[in-house]
């Protein structure tokens, strides 16, 4: 039998030709170094910035250079003043510098150049703007790059762990030392294109990983994925349908998809189902912040045009957790309060609320300590900013709260409890009101309008602290006063005449409703009831969700505010604005007192038809919080004659003339001598017996005998009744 033939070597299979170890150590290393290089030159590019945060990062570096422009101006206003103050000190040791008036002007020039760099906005950046933030960037990696050298693994490590809008910043060129930083360099780099299959080793080493990709993503943490947004769509449109803004196949148009900006503040604009309203989803606001996991202070909606397009704000912070100063503290000028309004609060976008003084009764209510004053004080003291506005302040305490603005001279009328002169101060702004009217008829207006503000008389603001010490059942007079305010309340604010009604009672007995109904911006700060919430900002507005008893945390000054002329009702918190400590408000008032000394309008500069009434009727002047500035209305020092002065100078000149004598008693030859100047014994006496410190009694002096004279208690009596003591 034939025996099968043994396979010739021609015949043989070929063995496999299997890459040794080093081989492909070296492919490997060849394909690293092909990502690492494309990495590189693509960062070096700047690539990974985005149009949008190019923008984003011209814009804050105009806003450092705003900010340092505003501090350099700061610096030479403040120089300014310092010379200024140091040359008045010595002009009054008697020293008067030759330079004087040119400080002055030096003074004045700089706080003007400082207003207006405050006042200028900052105007987005331009395309050329944008472009050089680029070229920095390529500039600022490349410098990078050459100090890092090759082979330096710190270098690396700190460059990955370092990002902008998540992609590396390498610090490490081709070469650098292995590791977890060499890793995050050369593993497969992505530069948008799609992820054919490899097939030949060209190919593997260009083949792109699409990371936007679900599938595609690494486990565990991704270096250079971007955030993720505070809201997804989905996320959004599954809030809206808990609460009934979404239902059935009903579908939202996105026109603005989320975006988390560098704050960390998210927006995101679209259009809501047809048949819903950007206005009902404000109404439930708290049900949809609790639907997306936030507090509703850090949730903001506003209508973006139709009455479905809708702007929302989201924060992951709470915007009203840290206090912020008034904006005239750091630019305390003249401002329009009936046109562009005072500033008082900030909104939860940060954006400063103004209130107008034109057309609105203003009521601010809160509990003990709830931050109402502080509201209140940056309503009065922005007011006073305008010297068209005659300030009237009744204090409901015998505090020193409002005493600033009588020591400015700025309170056209200032008094402490007093429900008399309080029905009385009301009857003189009723017959103000039929006075306004009267020619606001000649004028041919049917209301007052800013052109003819200052020909009517200005605007009369009349703040009533703690409303609750006047109008509380059983109070004096509650009936008359609380009929007086209604009048004025209902009728007057067209006339130019408005009020402020601050309580820590709001209640229907302190606030009734024929009373609260007029004024119709509101601010209700921390109370305890919903009744009382209710109160000032209306019935069924805690059923809305504006419940001002149920604040958390609560905070000074944070309150829901119902502003007519923006048309909503938010929250916002007020302005610190602090007297006690750091002495703002009499800060304020004295930048405000040179505003009104220049137009005319402090107290006792003008004619108050006002403060005349009361004088009429009570006898007692409360210009300017009365003859001391403290609140207590006394005779009419601001209208002294000119012979009231001089028996006022001489009942001072006797009363010193005492002293130097170091005795109570003395002879009016010994007082005019000692006087000096044109005076006179018996001019002296004459005008002490005018004063009404009567003729000279018979008194004892040591070392000359019984003589005619006077005592210090009898001139002292005169003087105090001429002051209004």
């Amino acid at each position: 039998m034939a025996t099968e033939a043994e396979p010739t070597v021609e015949q043989q299979p070929e063995k496999e030709q299997v890459p040794s170890r080093g081989e492909r150590f070296k492919a490997a290393l060849r394909e690293q170094y092909g990502h690492a290089a494309a990495r590189t030159k693509d960062w070096l590019a700047v690539n990974d910035l985005e149009d949008d945060e190019a923008q984003q990062l011209a814009a804050q570096r105009k806003e450092r250079k705003h900010g340092e422009k505003v501090a350099h101006q700061h610096r030479r206003a403040a120089e300014a003043r310092g010379h200024l103050t140091h040359a008045e000190r010595q002009a009054e040791a008697g020293d008067k510098p030759a330079n004087l008036s040119h400080l002055h002007g030096r003074a004045a020039a700089e706080e003007s150049k400082l207003a207006v760099v405050q006042a200028t906005p900052v105007l987005p950046p331009t395309p050329r703007e944008v472009a050089n933030v680029r070229h920095g960037k390529k500039a600022q990696r490349a410098a990078i790059l050459a100090g890092g050298g090759l082979g330096s693994l710190s270098v690396l490590s700190t460059a990955i762990e370092q990002t902008a809008n998540g992609q590396p910043l390498l610090l490490a060129a081709l070469g650098t030392a292995a590791g977890y930083g060499w890793y995050l360099v050369s593993r497969p780099f992505d530069a948008g294109q799609p992820a054919p299959a490899p097939t030949t080793e060209t190919q593997t080493l260009a083949a792109p990983i699409d990371l936007t990709k679900t599938e595609a993503a690494p486990v565990g943490r991704v270096f250079d994925a971007p955030p993720p947004p505070a809201l997804t769509v989905r996320q959004l449109e599954e809030a809206l349908r808990k609460i009934g803004m979404v239902k059935g196949d009903d579908q939202l148009q996105i026109l603005a998809v989320p975006q988390r900006e560098k704050d960390g503040n998210t927006t995101v604009v679209f259009d809501l189902p047809a048949g819903q309203k950007v206005a009902t989803l404000q109404q439930k606001i708290e049900e949809f912040a609790g639907a997306i996991g936030r507090d509703s202070t850090m949730v903001d909606i506003e209508k973006a045009g139709s009455a479905v397009r809708t702007s929302l704000w989201i924060t992951d912070e709470d915007p009203f957790e840290n206090t912020r100063p008034s904006p005239l503290i750091k630019a305390p000028t003249q401002i329009d309060a009936f046109k562009d309004g005072v500033p008082v609060a900030w909104a939860k976008r940060g954006n400063t609320v103004r209130l107008p003084i034109s057309i609105s009764n203003i009521a601010v209510g809160g509990g003990t300590r709830s931050g109402k004053g502080v509201g209140a004080s940056n309503l009065a003291v922005g007011s006073t900013f305008d010297p068209r506005i005659n300030l009237r302040i009744v204090a409901g305490k015998n505090n020193a709260e409002w005493n600033p603005y009588a020591a400015a001279g700025i309170a056209s009328t200032y008094f402490k409890p007093d429900p008399d002169r309080l029905v009385a101060l009301l009857d003189a702004l009723i017959a103000d009101k039929d006075r306004r009217e009267r020619d606001l008829d000649k004028l041919g207006k049917s209301k007052l309008v800013a052109p003819v503000i200052e020909q009517i008389g200005g605007l009369e603001l009349l703040v009533i602290d703690e409303l609750a010490t006047y109008t509380r059942p059983n109070k004096p007079r509650r009936d008359e006063i609380l009929e007086k305010l209604v009048l004025l309340a209902s009728v007057a604010a067209g006339a130019g005449i408005l009020l402020v009604a601050i309580t820590q009672y709001p209640g229907a007995d302190v606030f009734p409703t024929e009373l609260a109904i007029n004024f119709t911006t509101k601010w209700a700060m921390r109370v305890d009831t919903a009744q009382q919430s209710n109160a000032i900002l209306g019935a069924g507005s805690s059923g809305q969700g504006r419940d001002a008893s149920k604040f958390d945390p609560p905070r000074p000054g944070l309150g829901w505010l119902v502003n007519p002329f923006a048309g909503v009702t938010d929250k916002a918190r007020s302005f610190d604005l602090d007297e006690d400590e750091r002495g703002e408000i009499t800060m304020l008032l004295g930048k405000a007192a040179k505003i009104r000394e220049g137009a005319g309008r402090l107290a006792g500069q003008w004619e108050d038809p006002i403060e005349q009434h009361l004088l009429n009727a009570t006898g007692l002047s409360s210009a300017a919080g009365g003859p001391k500035r403290d609140g207590q209305p006394g005779r009419n020092v601001l209208h002294h004659t000119p012979e009231q002065r001089m028996q006022m100078d001489a009942c001072r000149g006797a009363l010193k003339a005492m002293s130097d004598l170091g005795r109570d008693v003395a002879r009016v030859r010994e007082m005019a001598e000692i006087i000096g100047g044109s005076m006179t014994e018996t001019r002296l006496g004459k005008l002490l017996r005018d004063a009404g410190a009567g003729g000279t009694v018979k008194v004892d002096i040591e070392g000359v005998g019984r003589v005619n004279g006077y005592q210090r208690a009898d001139i002292a009596d005169a003087l105090s009744l001429l002051e209004g003591d």
